[in-house]
């Protein structure tokens, strides 16, 4: 049924729908009864994976800019998705960039996006993550600056996230990638990247003290990265004792796109970023010599997309724009799918 469904919303505009779409999933999280009829219907069945200290029920997660305040992650979670990621979530509300910014290529199965960080921030996301008791299901927070913040006090917006954040989430994700808040990218650069992980690591063991437990930290690159940017970014992750990377996020480039949509500006996500993500997680698998957890996201809307992450290197994977093209099955029929074996180069 979902291709009638599909074709419905593809009538509206992308940002109604997809508002419409987190609000029914949110009711049905919030319903008992619709709340195990979904989770009956979409459960997959177990295929339990060890990453940075955690134990997830498979490797397929929601990625980040789906659900940015917490509003539908218990409906979500009933999907079968191994681990949800909230967010990009800002210390502050902030309404990101004017609209339109959000652009359907339906013949290529992609999206661009130039959404810039908008929510309600972090104090909202914190008491929706603490209003009822939480699914079995791993839980992780992106966190980004405010749009208003200077590059050079970007640390101080990471840190009190960190501070938020850390009791609430099973990880923390620090997304320094997304291309729709000016200047964000260049807190990969190497000096940049240092100085705020150290940062973040400083208040993480604060954090564990206090806690009790490690909380893992990863953080998320950009797909449109050089080799040489690429290693001074993966050097400070090393450095600084972040538990793993998430590769990628959506990319400004626009390689063999035909649609008239290609010239809107913001990143690119679905099936033509797929092998550049993918390139992206086998470099780093390999300049890591495997010893780095790897999140493979770009271009996966079923488990030959996964698959292929996976053999490069990746230890889970996740989705958001193959959500909207394959509709709620898509993590059962991946988990489903997907090969028994990983073959890493």
């Amino acid at each position: 049924m979902y291709p009638l469904f599909r074709a419905l919303l593809f009538r509206l505009n992308p940002e109604t729908a997809h508002a419409l779409t987190l609000q029914a999933i949110r009711l049905a999280g919030a319903l008992p009864p619709l709340r195990a009829a979904l989770c009956a219907w979409f459960r997959p069945p177990p295929r339990p994976v060890q990453a940075f200290g955690l134990t997830f029920s498979n490797p397929v997660g929601l990625a980040a800019g789906y659900d940015k305040d917490g509003l539908g992650w218990r409906g979500l979670a009933c999907l079968g998705f191994g681990h949800i990621e909230i967010g990009t979530v800002t210390p502050r509300p902030q309404a990101g960039n004017p609209k339109p910014r959000l652009f359907r290529l339906v013949a290529e199965q992609a999206v661009i996006n130039r959404m810039g960080f908008p929510g309600r921030g972090a104090a909202f996301v914190a008491r929706q993550l603490t209003a009822a008791r939480r699914p079995s299901v791993i839980v992780g927070v992106n966190l980004g600056k405010n749009k208003d913040t200077p590059l050079e006090n970007a640390a101080a917006d990471y840190v009190s996230l960190v501070q938020v954040f850390a009791p609430l989430a099973d990880y923390l994700a620090v997304n320094v990638s997304s291309p729709n808040t000016v200047g964000l990218r260049g807190l990969q650069a190497r000096q940049a990247l240092t100085a705020l992980l150290g940062e973040v690591a400083r208040e993480r063991q604060t954090q564990a003290a206090r806690l009790g437990r490690h909380v893992p930290v990863l953080v998320k690159l950009a797909p449109d990265l050089s080799d040489a940017e690429l290693d001074e970014a993966l050097a400070a992750i090393v450095e600084s004792g972040m538990d793993g990377v998430i590769a990628t996020n959506t990319t400004v480039s626009r390689q063999g796109l035909h649609s008239p949509l290609a010239g809107e500006s913001g990143g690119l996500s679905g099936a033509p970023l797929r092998a550049l993500s993918t390139a992206m997680v086998r470099k780093i698998h390999q300049r890591t010599q495997g010893r780095l957890p790897i999140v493979g996201v770009g271009g996966i809307a079923n488990a030959a997309d996964a698959d292929e992450k996976l053999d490069a290197g990746a230890t889970l994977v996740q989705l958001y724009t193959g959500l909207i093209y394959a509709g709620p099955g898509v993590v059962k029929a991946i988990v489903r799918g997907l090969r028994q074996t990983t073959s890493n180069p």
